[in-house]
């Protein structure tokens, strides 16, 4: 006797709809596409694909935003993919996405008004949409990847719409989003989320003008300026280390183009209101208590850009460099190189532009009175020499100009300030930065900090032999490496620059190595 067959229950097709956000990686950033479906199992809602502890958090706000904009969750279980699924997602960004493809499975919103928009918000549990960092590299990856149009927070809108040939979309809420995607529901005024608050720019400069003495520092200071050279000062307590590094900013041109765009993005990941390009290069001056991450970059969950991406554009100052550990300083090394640091994470990676100025100041010795004709120093030899040995000799070997600063005497305070200001040590920068870019024009280098030494050494480029013979004299003394042999013929161009000649002489050569090698 066979048995009975129950006969088949027929499925219900599942329902599915798209939605895009953006996964960002450091300052770049990939498209992820967000699929929602319905499937006859238990009721509840699954988020997959490797989202971390805030994005997986993104079911109960999705839930709670739903409800509270006057629509109702669906019924049957509901699976949310974020492809492509190997690559792990972090943060709330995505929450936006993930509601508008959950109200394209119920049919509220049009599914193909919605599948090729980029979304980018978080929801907060009424509905309203909250701004997230990190929206000015996200519109850049959404056109990179040749989306049309994204739609952010209103509170994004003025950054957002920094990035041309993309439409922006600004809602103040899932309600107002989904009455533009096809909802029949009646529009609700609310009052908009609002963004961090705007940090401003150093836009009034610290006038060269008030430093006293020590012109040869402020020389080297315009050279560095005018070359993009990396600067340690070296003097006794009150010789003005500071007060020289706090003006080297004013002395730079404006950031334009891809330059001002990365700056903009860097402050937007960093968490801080864009409302405007950032023109002006940044500063970051860290304690010297601060963390390896803290200055590469690092966190244990979302990767954070550290203070050699945050400068990077402009002035990475380290006061008392000296006291900084000694892997934060040799962690340098590689971004001084590169132009990059890339943070490695077990679960991410993220790469970072680091193409900043670096600007080091150290006293002669822990009590800082060595070489001081006023004062006299009451540290041992082998105190004073383990104190100068913490700056090691791959990175000196990475700083262009090494100057030497004194106090100000009584006999200078009198004569009064110098007749060099801002005004004109930046105008001398300017000039010597458009003789340089005039220079190497068709290369991908702008600044002569940058030229690699197999263009300085071409035949095409080099120096005469008679002009590099106090170079070539160091190099055989070896009191000179290879790689500081070219970073004194990067400061011997600039030195022409400034100028106006069209080459080094022997004159630029033996300022150059004066500059590298105050001590030769």
């Amino acid at each position: 006797m066979s048995a009975a067959v129950s006969p088949a229950v027929p499925a219900v097709p599942a329902a599915t709809a798209h939605a895009a956000a953006v996964a960002l990686e450091g300052l770049t950033g990939r498209i992820v596409e967000i699929e929602a479906a319905l499937t006859n199992q238990t009721p509840g809602l699954r988020l997959v694909g490797l989202p971390d502890t805030a994005l997986r958090e993104a079911q109960a706000r999705v839930r709670s935003a739903v409800e509270h904009s006057g629509f109702e969750m669906p019924s049957r279980h509901l699976t949310v993919n974020l492809s492509p699924a190997a690559v792990p997602k972090q943060g709330s960004g995505f929450d936006l996405g993930i509601a508008v493809a959950v109200l394209g499975t119920t049919g509220v919103v049009d599914r193909e008004a919605v599948g090729d928009t980029v979304y980018l918000g978080e929801l907060g549990l009424d509905g309203r949409l909250r701004p997230v960092p990190g929206v000015l590299p996200a519109v850049r990856a959404a056109r990179r990847a040749g989306r049309s149009r994204i739609v952010v927070p209103t509170a994004s809108e003025a950054e957002a719409s920094l990035v041309d040939g993309i439409e922006v979309v600004a809602v103040p809420s899932l309600r107002a989003l989904a009455i533009r995607c096809g909802a029949d529901l009646e529009p609700v005024d609310v009052e908009p989320i609002p963004g961090p608050p705007v940090q401003p720019e150093r836009t009034s400069p610290l006038d060269l003008g008030e430093v006293i003495g020590n012109a040869e520092a402020v020389e080297a200071l315009v050279v560095a300026a005018a070359g993009g050279h990396h600067l340690l000062m070296t003097g006794p307590p009150g010789a003005g280390k500071t007060m020289l590094a706090n003006r080297l900013p004013g002395l730079l041109p404006d950031l334009t183009g891809d330059a001002a765009l990365d700056a903009t993005s860097i402050a937007s990941l960093a968490g801080h209101g864009i409302d405007r390009l950032r023109r002006r290069p940044p500063w970051q001056a860290p304690h010297h208590t601060a963390s390896a991450a803290s200055i590469i970059g690092g966190g244990t969950g979302r990767i954070h850009p550290g203070a050699v991406t945050r400068a990077s554009g402009g002035v990475l100052f380290l006061d008392e460099a000296p006291e900084f550990p000694s892997a934060v300083l040799d962690s340098l090394r590689q971004p001084l190189e590169s132009g990059r640091v890339s943070v490695h994470r077990a679960a991410a990676r993220a790469d970072f532009p680091a193409r900043f100025q670096l600007v080091l100041a150290r006293n002669p010795c822990p009590c800082g009175q060595w070489g001081s004709t006023d004062r006299e120093c009451t540290c041992t030899p082998t105190v004073r020499d383990r104190y100068a040995h913490r700056l090691s000799g791959p990175l000196l070997d990475r700083i262009d100009i090494q100057v030497r600063l004194d106090r100000v005497t009584e006999a200078q305070v009198r004569v009064g300030m110098p007749a060099t200001t801002t005004a004109t040590a930046r105008s001398r920068v300017l000039e010597a930065r458009r003789r340089a870019a005039r220079r190497l024009a068709g290369t991908k280098w702008s600044i002569n900090a940058e030229v690699p030494g197999s263009w300085l050494r071409h035949p095409d480029h080099a120096v005469a032999d008679e002009a590099r013979a106090p170079l070539l004299a160091a190099l055989q003394r070896n009191t000179l490496s290879l790689r500081g042999h070219d970073r004194v013929l990067r400061i011997a161009w600039t030195l022409a620059d400034l100028a106006g000649n069209d080459r080094p002489g022997r004159r630029e050569i033996s300022l150059a190595l004066a500059l590298r090698s105050p001590d030769a």
